[in-house]
C-alpha cells in the first residue's frame, strides 16, 4: 500500500514538474515578443511591412500611406503622417511596390469617394496621424487616426481582423476601396453584399504582377444597412457592383464599435468566407491578438540568445521577425489555390507558399529556414516544384502566384538543392533533380550559350549578361553537389565544369569581369566602380568591384584565377577603401558602403567573409563586427538597405551568431565574429546546439581559440551537420587578432 501511495505521490511530483516545465516554458517564450519592435526598418529604404500578420501568413493587414515612390514600396512609410487605409497584402523590404489589395478605412463626417491628396488631405478620406498615437507589435497594430476612430487589427493566417472604434458626435462610415493598390491598377473589381452581415467580393490587377486574382469575404459584427457601391465615381444601384474601380461604403452610427473579419483566398470568395469561419469564427479580438503573440513566440524561441546589450536583443528578435514574413502561404484553409497556370489545386499534400524573392533569399535566409524553420522547408520546395510543373521551370522570383522574372539567375536552383542536401526528404528527390536539371538545361536568361561552357554574347537578347553568368555558376555549383549526392557522377562532372563559367567573363586587360561579344571583343563602356547606367549594363544593382568576387561556389578557383592569395588580399583591400568621387554615380540601391562594398544591396553579403578562405579571418571579423554595429539599428532607420524579404535580417542572425553560409549549398559556415554571449539553437527532435562566447565586447572583436564539444577546433568553419548533430561551440575572443587562426577553410 506504501508503495503505491509512493508511487502516486512521485507521478504527481512528475506531473507537477512537468507543468512547472511547461509554465516556465510558456514564460520563457512570452518574453521574446516584447524584443520585437515592426517600426525597425520602416524608415530608411528598409521598406519592411509594418501591419499585423502572423509568421509566412498568407495575410498582412497594415496601414498604407499614399504612394510615393521607392521608399513606399511596403504601403508604409515612418515619415509620412498620412493614412488612406488598411489593405491586407504587403510585401515586406523589397524593391518593387505592389499588393496592398482590398483596402478598408473607418472615416468620419462627410463621406468622400476619393482617397485625398498629399497636399491636400482633407479633400479626401484619408486622415492625418501621430506616431506616438500608434502601437506596433508582432502580430497586432493600432492607430487613433486623427479624424477620431481608433483603429486596431490582428491577423490569422488568412484573415485580417479589425476594431474600430468611433467617435461621438460624427458621422461613421466604412469605406471599401477596391481601386487602390500600391504601384499597380485595379483591372476588375466586385463587390455583392449577400446577407446582413456578409459582403464578397474581388480585386484583379495588373502591376509587377501582371496578372495578379485576390478573392475576400468581409463579416461584420453590426449589421450592414446601407451599404452604397460605387464605380468610377458613380453611383450602382442595387446589392452589387462590378466594374474596374468598385468602392462601397457603409454607414454606421456615430460612437459605434465596430469589427470586421476579412478573409483573403486565391480561389474564391466562397473560400475567402470558409477561411473565416475555421480561423476566426468568433469575435473574441483578444483572443487572436493571443494567438498571433504566441505563434510569434513560438518561432522567435527557436533561437534563444543572452547579451549584455539590450539593443542588439531587439535588432535580433526583429530580425527573425522580419525574416519570417515572407514566403507566405498561398492556399486556402481546406489546401486549395491557384497555380501560376491559371488552374485551380485541391487537396495538395504540401501547403502551398508564394512571394520567392529567390535572388535575394537564396544567400542565408533559406539557409536560416533549414535550421529555425525546418517544418516549412518541404513545402517550400514542393511548392517550387509545383511551380515547375505549372510554368515549366523553377520560379524567379514568385509573387502571388505569378512569375514576374525579376533579378538575374534561376536562383531557386540552389535551394532546392541546399534542402536536399541538408538532408529533407519530404519531396521526391528524383522529381526535384529532373525539374533542376530541366531548368539548367533550357534556353532561360542565357543558358543556351553557358550549357555549352560558352559566354552570353552582348549581342543576345539576355539582360545583364555577367550578372546572369555569375549567379547561375553558382547554382550549377549546387546542381553539382546535388548530382554527386545522388551518384550522379557525369552530371557533378559537367555541373561542375559549368560552376566555373563565370571565368569565361574576366578580362585580364582591366582585371575585372565584363560583358563580352561573340567577337571577343568586350563591352566598350566600362568604369570599375559606376553603377549607374550607362555604365553597369553587364551587372544587376552593383558595379564590377561588387561583382569581382561573385563566385562563393568556387572562392579557392577564384583566389587562384586573380592571382594567388596575396594578390586577393590586396584586391580585398582595396575594394574595402576605394570610395567613389561622385555619389550621383552610385545607384540608390547600393547603400551602406564600405569602400566598394555595399551592404544594403545582396551581392556584397558574402564579400567580408571571403578573407577567412585566403588565411585572413581576422579581417573578416574586423568588417563583420563593424557592419553588425554600423548599419543595423532599433530605430526606424535601423535596417541600411531594402529588407528583401528577410535577407537584410538573416545576415545580421547568422553574423550575430558568429557564423555565415557563404556558399549555402556546401553545408559549411565561415566563423566571423559573434555580437551574442550565448546562443541555443532548438533542433528537432529535441537536439540544441549552443554558442558560447568568452571575452565578448565591442573591444574584442578576434578569435582567439574555438572548441567545438570540448575538442579544439582550428578551422574558420563549422558544418551543418555539425549543428544539426547538437552540441557546443565555444568561442574565445580577444582585442588582437590572432592571426594563427582559421587557416583552413572547408568549401
Amino acid at each position: 500500500m506504501n508503495s503505491l501511495k509512493n508511487k502516486l505521490l512521485m507521478l504527481r511530483y512528475a506531473l507537477f514538474i512537468l507543468l512547472f516545465l511547461g509554465i516556465l516554458n510558456n514564460v520563457r517564450a512570452q518574453k521574446l515578443t516584447q524584443f520585437v519592435d515592426p517600426l525597425i526598418g520602416s524608415g530608411g529604404h528598409g521598406h519592411v511591412f509594418v501591419g499585423a500578420s502572423v509568421p509566412f501568413g498568407a495575410v498582412q493587414v497594415g496601414p498604407n500611406n499614399i504612394y510615393k515612390g521607392w521608399d513606399w514600396c511596403s504601403g508604409y512609410h515612418y515619415s509620412d503622417s498620412l493614412i488612406i487605409g488598411f489593405s491586407h497584402l504587403h510585401l515586406s523590404g523589397t524593391g518593387i511596390g505592389d499588393l496592398a489589395d482590398v483596402l478598408i478605412m473607418p472615416v468620419t463626417g462627410e463621406v468622400k469617394l476619393d482617397k485625398g491628396r498629399q497636399e491636400f488631405p482633407h479633400n479626401g478620406y484619408l486622415s492625418t496621424f501621430s506616431h506616438k498615437n500608434e502601437v506596433a507589435k508582432a502580430g497586432f497594430y493600432s492607430v487613433k487616426l486623427d479624424n477620431g476612430v481608433a483603429v486596431e487589427l490582428t491577423a490569422s493566417e488568412r484573415v485580417g481582423f479589425h476594431q474600430y472604434r468611433f467617435p461621438n458626435g460624427k458621422e461613421a462610415s466604412v469605406m471599401i476601396d477596391l481601386k487602390e493598390g500600391i504601384n499597380d491598377k485595379s483591372t476588375d473589381t466586385y463587390l455583392e453584399q449577400t446577407d446582413e452581415f456578409t459582403l464578397k467580393g474581388y480585386r484583379f490587377s495588373s502591376g509587377w504582377a501582371k496578372e495578379q486574382q485576390v478573392f475576400f469575404a468581409i463579416r461584420s459584427s453590426k449589421p450592414i444597412k446601407n451599404l452604397v457601391l460605387y464605380n468610377e465615381g458613380k453611383p450602382v444601384s442595387g446589392k452589387k457592383g462590378q466594374g474596374i474601380s468598385v468602392k462601397g461604403v457603409i454607414g454606421f452610427e456615430p460612437g459605434d464599435f465596430v469589427q470586421l473579419k476579412v478573409g483573403i483566398s486565391p480561389v474564391s470568395a466562397d473560400n475567402a468566407l470558409a477561411n473565416i469561419e475555421a480561423e476566426i469564427p468568433d469575435w473574441n479580438f483578444r483572443k487572436i491578438v493571443k494567438q498571433a503573440d504566441a505563434k510569434w513566440n513560438k518561432e522567435l524561441s527557436r533561437i534563444e540568445i543572452e547579451t549584455k546589450n539590450e539593443t542588439d536583443k531587439r535588432i535580433f528578435y526583429t530580425a527573425i521577425f522580419h525574416a519570417l514574413i515572407h514566403p507566405s502561404l498561398f492556399n486556402d484553409h481546406n489546401g486549395d489555390y491557384q497555380g501560376t497556370d491559371n488552374k485551380i489545386v485541391t487537396n495538395p499534400a504540401f501547403k502551398n507558399y508564394s512571394i520567392f524573392s529567390t535572388w535575394d533569399t537564396y544567400r542565408a535566409e533559406h539557409t536560416l529556414f533549414t535550421l529555425i524553420a525546418p517544418d516549412r522547408v518541404n513545402d517550400f520546395v514542393n511548392s517550387m516544384l509545383a511551380i515547375y510543373d505549372q510554368q515549366g521551370h523553377l520560379p524567379i522570383w514568385h509573387l502571388n502566384g505569378y512569375e514576374t522574372g525579376t533579378m538575374p539567375g534561376i536562383s531557386s536552383l540552389q535551394i532546392v538543392a541546399e534542402a536536399y542536401l541538408k538532408g529533407f526528404r519530404g519531396f521526391d528527390a528524383e522529381r526535384a533533380y529532373q525539374a533542376i536539371r530541366e531548368t539548367a538545361m533550357s534556353d532561360l536568361r542565357g543558358l543556351n550559350f553557358l550549357r555549352e561552357l560558352k559566354p552570353i554574347p552582348l549581342e543576345s537578347d539576355v539582360y545583364r549578361t555577367v550578372a546572369q553568368a555569375m549567379e547561375l555558376s553558382i547554382s550549377d555549383g549546387s546542381i553539382a553537389l546535388m548530382a554527386k549526392a545522388l551518384g550522379k557522377n557525369d552530371d557533378y562532372i559537367y555541373f561542375s565544369k559549368r560552376a566555373k563559367n563565370y571565368q569565361l567573363f574576366y578580362d585580364q586587360t582591366v582585371g575585372f569581369f565584363r560583358g563580352i561579344k561573340s567577337d571577343g571583343t568586350r563591352n566598350p563602356v566600362f568604369d570599375p566602380i559606376k553603377s549607374q547606367k550607362p555604365w553597369a549594363l553587364d551587372y544587376a544593382e552593383g558595379n564590377a568591384w561588387q561583382y569581382l568576387w561573385l563566385a562563393p561556389q568556387d572562392v579557392s578557383g577564384l583566389i587562384n584565377f586573380l592571382g594567388g592569395k596575396d594578390i586577393f588580399n590586396a584586391r580585398l583591400d582595396s575594394f574595402f577603401t576605394i570610395t567613389s568621387e561622385n555619389n550621383s554615380e552610385v545607384l540608390v540601391d547600393l547603400t551602406g558602403l564600405i569602400g566598394q562594398y555595399a551592404h544594403g544591396n545582396e551581392p556584397s553579403h558574402h564579400i567580408a567573409y571571403l578573407y577567412a578562405y585566403s588565411g585572413q579571418q581576422w579581417k573578416t571579423a574586423e568588417k563583420i563586427r563593424y557592419i553588425m554595429k554600423e548599419f543595423y539599428h532599433d530605430d526606424p532607420d535601423g535596417v541600411i538597405g531594402n529588407e528583401d524579404c528577410g535577407q537584410m535580417s538573416a545576415w545580421y542572425i547568422f553574423s550575430s551568431l558568429g557564423f555565415y553560409p557563404v556558399f549555402p549549398a556546401s553545408g559549411n559556415y565561415v566563423l566571423g565574429s559573434p555580437l551574442i554571449d550565448k546562443a541555443t539553437i532548438h533542433l528537432p527532435d529535441g537536439k540544441k546546439f549552443k554558442v558560447e562566447i568568452e571575452n565578448n565586447s565591442d573591444e574584442n572583436i578576434y578569435i582567439q581559440q574555438v572548441e567545438l564539444n570540448n575538442q579544439k577546433y582550428a578551422k574558420a568553419t563549422i558544418n551543418h551537420q555539425d549543428i544539426l548533430n547538437g552540441g557546443l561551440l565555444k568561442i574565445v575572443m580577444g582585442n588582437k587578432p590572432n592571426k594563427n587562426f582559421g587557416g583552413t577553410v572547408e568549401e
